[in-house]
């Protein structure tokens, strides 16, 4: 079993692997063939595998979220 030490450190790579996680999917989509939307400055963005890029649509832009945190007690007596 692993100490609660253990779990913070593998908890906090979590950002780190999502992010690559997200990279890679955008790649590994363009490289199949595949078209991704993106959203930037207000717009929907589809980018082709050949790179070109077509406009969408107006978006509205992104709500700042207050980031939170909160820490999960395990009661349970083993």
């Amino acid at each position: 079993m692993l100490s609660d030490k253990e779990i913070d450190f593998l908890e906090n790579k979590i950002p780190i692997l999502a992010e690559f996680a997200t990279k890679q999917a955008f790649i590994n989509a363009l490289a199949s063939g595949s078209s991704v939307m993106i959203a930037r400055n207000g717009q929907l963005i589809e980018i082709s595998a050949d790179g070109t890029e077509k406009f969408i649509k107006e978006i509205d832009k992104p709500i700042k979220v207050k980031q939170r945190v909160f820490n999960i007690i395990n009661n349970v007596s083993t």
